[in-house]
């Protein structure tokens, strides 16, 4: 692991500086709700945290949505302590808003005002979906290719050590954790305008929603391994196909009607049959006519599933592309690839994915 000494850090860094224009934070999607013994009480809240290069040369900004039980300092180094996403886009010229959703990180969760948590999951789930799932025999097919953890990946190592400090809890109610995201994430475009979702996980609904909430200020999105696969995710049924949270489908749903499912089989060796809607499916009209990326690394568990969220969206009439890493000479990443020891490598596909898009 790194030393975070301040003669060290600052050896390490003098020659090549980060050169910010502007860095700070706000708050966004804070609603208040009356509480018996506080009074009044402020629920669903979002912590944004901003990054602006001193030379700023691409007109969109990146606003990156965590997953799961993370939160946005998963962008913002790796679990080695490197640095992260964050510095690698703002260093190529990017602005960058990195978020905590709500009940998550520096967005405070009080449950008595933001809702009840869920239980919490074993700690060596961790090690078998995440950190070394080589290690367990009857894994999933692709797991033998994880190589790039920097650590052994076990509850001693540094860096699931410091990977476990950042996981905490989610609501109880996943549809309520997506509301809330989708409000908070929609306030942060009206402040800050037209931007490029880069989502990753239990993050991929909350960008599917604010698209729908503001289809037009929301220009393309990165779905780095979307939670899926669609209408079976791992967590738990997703009863609108890619989400908890009600979508807008074209034509509309009835009141209290929910997208209809059939069965695909699989389309390959180490591949999972999945379900899309069934025919005549409905479109879904906000994330049609943008750039959409769903990105898949060689070695997650969700090389095996990516394909049926990718189905799933072109059914729905979205261009949607599946950029799987191993194609792109990047080899043995899992689920975090944000947090491994080829993190860079893997942003660099995605910035020359946005590139080639004109997004730049």
């Amino acid at each position: 692991m790194r030393s975070y000494r301040p003669a060290d850090l600052h050896a390490a860094g003098v020659g090549k500086p980060l050169e910010l224009a502007a860095h700070g934070f706000f708050w966004v999607g804070g609603e208040l709700i009356d509480h018996p013994a506080a009074g009044k009480a402020m629920r669903g809240q979002m912590y944004v945290e901003y990054w602006i290069p001193a030379r700023l040369t691409h007109p969109l900004p990146l606003v990156l949505i965590h997953g799961g039980g993370g939160q946005g300092t998963d962008f913002l180094g790796t679990a080695d302590g490197r640095e992260g996403w964050v510095h690698y886009f703002v260093r190529a010229g990017w602005a960058v808003y990195v978020v905590d959703r709500p009940q998550h990180g520096r967005s405070p969760f009080h449950p008595e005002f933001q809702g009840a948590m869920a239980p919490p999951g074993p700690t060596h789930f961790l090690e078998r979906l995440f950190t070394r799932p080589a290690a367990f025999p009857d894994n999933y097919p692709q797991a033998r290719l994880h190589t790039q953890w920097p650590g052994s990946g076990e509850l001693d190592d540094p860096a699931f050590l410091s990977f476990l400090a950042g996981t905490g809890p989610t609501l109880a109610d996943p549809a309520a954790a997506q509301v809330d995201a989708q409000r908070a994430g929609a306030e942060l475009l009206d402040r800050i305008g037209p931007a490029v979702l880069l989502t990753h996980s239990a993050g991929g609904p909350p960008g599917w929603l604010i698209a729908d909430a503001r289809p037009d200020l929301v220009k393309a999105i990165v779905a780095v391994e979307p939670l899926g696969p669609p209408f079976a995710a791992i967590s738990g049924p997703l009863p609108y196909g890619i989400t908890h949270a009600p979508l807008t489908f074209d034509p509309p749903l009835a009141p209290g009607e929910l997208p209809s499912a059939m069965d695909m089989p699989s389309p390959g060796a180490g591949l999972v049959a999945y379900k899309v809607q069934a025919e005549p499916a409905r479109r879904l009209p906000a994330l049609c006519g943008k750039p959409i990326v769903v990105v898949t690394a060689e070695a997650s568990w969700m090389a095996a599933d990516n394909h049926a969220i990718v189905y799933f969206l072109a059914q729905a009439g979205a261009s949607v592309e599946h950029l799987r890493l191993e194609d792109h000479g990047v080899h043995g990443n899992g689920h975090a690839m944000q947090l491994e020891a080829n993190s860079d490598a893997v942003a660099g596909v995605i910035a020359g994915w946005l590139n080639e898009r004109g997004l730049s």
